[in-house]
């Protein structure tokens, strides 16, 4: 396939949202009255800085040292020949904290120092996005507190240590399902409590506008380098597919952008226990409107994944557009065939990837007939470390035995 052009411009199909926060029908800004001008200032304050050469040199240079980037492209030989396709490798984890997360974080810390706000709110599901924003935090050396789901607390263990050793708080989320989306209630709640001295440093394309469009904007350089690896490596050529895990989506928007106005099939791939694009209906949650898994009343059903970062009932707006459109398909794979995709990638590259981007790759292996002689880029968002005692739990017959967690020698709800 012939490349044509990465540059955002102004018929870019990802040139939005408009100036009410959406994306064709979807996204906008669905929040308490308390917190209207907050997002209104957040919104000032982006586009300033964001039209400032200064902060877009400084979060670059960010971006190259202190992140690592430019992440590499890596050619898998091995599990190309195994599958009948060439497969390549946009490698995110071999950024530092060890996922894409970090290009977002540090943007938004950067924003928050310019606007003087001195203590960060965040919420995780798997963890990288907390270990990433207490990271920047101690960087910034701005306070820094983290909601993270009590279920997934407990399966990502490595990483809560991790984020306590970089000198944040993690309080658990003990409501609903205790993952990803209670998360981001206690921290929206206390966003709301605290508006005027904290930041919420959001982690992915979900939420009321700005962050959506914000959170896309710091994404945006996986696209950019992709695509020119891409051409690098394949003679002026780009891949024929492009593929990426999807719970709020901020990962698969920051490579989709690269390749979003060229003829790349784009394919954005879920979890079958929250698969939200496919069986979703549109609706409002956490600030925005997206297709969202409901019951008949309206009500948000739980999601289900393996994978803590993708234990999400909704999707970015941004995306729901993208598939309204029919420019990216998406589709669902099971926790079985994610641990498959885990132990396949393990065991052919040496690249242990983590649990959410191995949902990409076991569409892959299912689609391989498909696929057959083409060649795929698959976003690896993420390092495998952080889910190995849950898999090798899951695989010796034991999935339950990371599904509780002693709080007893906590001090009140920060553990």
């Amino acid at each position: 396939m012939v490349a044509a052009s990465a540059d955002e411009g102004t018929n870019s199909l990802m040139e939005g949202p408009d100036e009410h926060g959406r994306f064709g029908r979807f996204g906008g800004r669905f929040v308490p009255e308390t917190l209207v001008p907050a997002c209104a200032e957040l919104e000032d304050a982006f586009r300033s800085a964001w039209a400032d050469d200064g902060f877009r040199a400084e979060f670059h240079s960010l971006l190259t040292d202190y992140a690592g980037r430019p992440s590499p492209l890596t050619d898998c030989v091995n599990l190309s020949t195994e599958l009948g396709f060439r497969i390549l490798l946009k490698r995110e984890d071999l950024n530092h904290t060890g996922s894409h997360k970090i290009n977002n974080v540090l943007g938004q810390t950067l924003l928050a120092k310019r606007m003087g706000k001195s203590r960060i709110v965040a919420e995780t599901g798997a963890g990288q996005h907390g270990v990433a924003t207490a990271t920047a935090a101690a960087y910034f050396g701005q306070e820094c507190v983290v909601y993270m789901g009590e279920v997934d607390i407990a399966r990502q263990a490595l990483n809560v240590y991790r984020m306590q050793l970089l000198g944040a708080e993690v309080r658990p989320a003990r409501s609903g399902s205790r993952t990803l989306k209670d998360a981001v209630n206690e921290a929206m709640r206390e966003w709301v409590a605290s508006v005027e001295s904290s930041y919420y440093c959001l982690g992915s394309v979900m939420g009321p506008h700005p962050y959506p469009w914000m959170v896309r904007e710091f994404h945006r350089t996986i696209g950019r380098e992709a695509f020119d690896q891409s051409t690098a490596l394949l003679d002026g050529g780009l891949p024929d597919v492009v593929v990426a895990c999807i719970g709020g989506g901020s990962n698969a928007v920051g490579i989709f952008s690269g390749f979003v106005d060229t003829d790349v099939e784009l394919v954005g791939v879920e979890p079958a226990g929250g698969a939200a694009v496919a069986r979703g209906v549109p609706g409002v949650v956490h600030g925005s409107m997206s297709f969202l898994m409901q019951d008949e009343f309206g009500q948000v059903q739980e999601a289900q994944s393996v994978s803590a970062g993708l234990d999400y009932p909704g999707v970015g707006p941004e995306h729901a557009f993208l598939a309204d459109v029919g420019r990216a398909r998406y589709e669902a794979v099971t926790d079985s065939e994610v641990l498959d995709a885990f132990e396949l990638l393990s065991r052919t590259e040496g690249i242990i990837p983590a649990l959410e981007p191995a949902h990409g790759l076991a569409w892959m292996i299912r689609a391989r007939d498909e696929l057959a002689g083409k060649t795929v880029l698959l976003n690896l968002s993420g390092r495998g470390d952080k889910d190995v005692a849950q898999v090798q739990a899951i695989r010796q017959g034991d999935p339950a035995a990371l599904d509780t967690v002693d709080f007893s020698r906590t001090n009140g709800d920060a553990v």
